[in-house]
């Protein structure tokens, strides 16, 4: 997969939510996406952002295979994260 990250903010979901990263990120097959990867392993969530912007948030519609998303997603983070390392 060739994603390309527009924005990265990470969420730390008040003071007793579990913590999570947002992306908004191309994919040159499908376009513009919204990805949302918590800390733990295979809880990600992937969004077409233009379908989301219209308020469209059926399943079947505009819902992406997460688990497909989530390596590429998790590595473009770590990179980040290590990049970031002093």
């Amino acid at each position: 997969m060739k994603l390309r990250i527009e924005q990265i903010q990470h969420h730390r979901n008040g003071i007793s939510g579990a913590p999570f990263h947002v992306l908004i990120f191309h994919d040159p097959e499908v376009g513009r996406m919204l990805g949302i990867v918590f800390e733990q392993p295979f809880h990600v969530a992937v969004f077409h952002l233009d379908k989301l912007a219209r308020g469209n948030i059926a399943f079947g519609v505009n819902s992406w295979r997460g688990d497909c998303y989530e390596p590429h997603l998790r590595n473009m983070l770590a990179r980040l994260d290590a990049e970031a390392q002093p």
